[in-house]
């Protein structure tokens, strides 16, 4: 599905909910930076999407590397890959006879994190989804390709709700073309544009004590004036 030039990409969601300075510096101001972990991560994504078509196994049809849009979302993207299982309950498809369930599945490199970052991305592709094929999709899962495990996430309301505020937000910034002030920690050491963002240098000062330092410097530097 043909999405409109403005609509965000999907897979910036993970970025924006891991920094939303990284987010700005990638999709607004189109810097980037290798790293081991983007290469390898790359590499995965290309075997996910090396095969389009749709395979059936079993009560199984695999789809890889399918696009979905988000009007509501005003994002889109590609599903790594997307399960249609057999179910009485679920959907017909087009020359397919039965019905079935969608549930996608998004791989990821490394391993299960405690943020939500990687669970918003796969949400936000679960409600695109449901846009697309009217239906309700309770859950799908990470795989992660260290641990060579799933992890099943619930599309919860809570992460619903957290999926669409942040998509307003980057909507926002991205009509804006805002860029937000860097926010050191520790996250910044595992980041690719760690060289290009600089987090302990774009630290904003605090005017108060330039002031303080700018005064005392100058007071010292004048010299006072006597009867010669």
């Amino acid at each position: 599905m043909d999405a409109p030039d403005d609509y965000l990409q999907m897979s910036g969601i993970q970025h924006f909910a891991f920094c939303r300075r990284q987010w700005a510096l990638i999709h607004l101001e189109q810097q980037w930076a290798e790293n081991l972990r983007t290469t390898e991560g790359q590499l995965n994504h290309a075997r996910c999407h090396d095969d389009t078509r749709t395979e059936r196994r079993g009560d199984f049809l695999i789809t890889r590397g399918m696009r979905v849009t988000s009007h509501r979302l005003r994002m889109s993207g590609n599903c790594d890959v997307v399960e249609f299982r057999a179910c009485a309950d679920g959907i017909p498809l087009q020359s397919t006879p039965g019905r079935w369930q969608p549930y996608p599945v998004e791989y990821k490199h490394g391993h299960a994190k405690e943020t939500d970052a990687d669970r918003l991305q796969l949400c936000a592709q679960a409600m695109a989804l449901e846009e697309m094929l009217v239906c309700h999709i309770p859950e799908g899962a990470l795989y992660y390709c260290e641990t060579k495990r799933r992890e099943v996430v619930p599309f919860t309301d809570e992460l619903r709700s957290t999926t669409r505020q942040m998509a307003d937000e980057m909507n926002q910034y991205f009509a804006r073309g805002y860029t937000p002030k860097v926010k050191p920690g520790k996250h910044c050491n595992a980041c690719s544009l760690k060289e290009l963002c600089l987090p302990m240098l774009c630290q904003k000062a605090d005017a108060k004590a330039y002031l303080r330092r700018y005064l005392d410097e100058t007071a010292t530097e004048v010299t006072p004036c006597g009867n010669s």
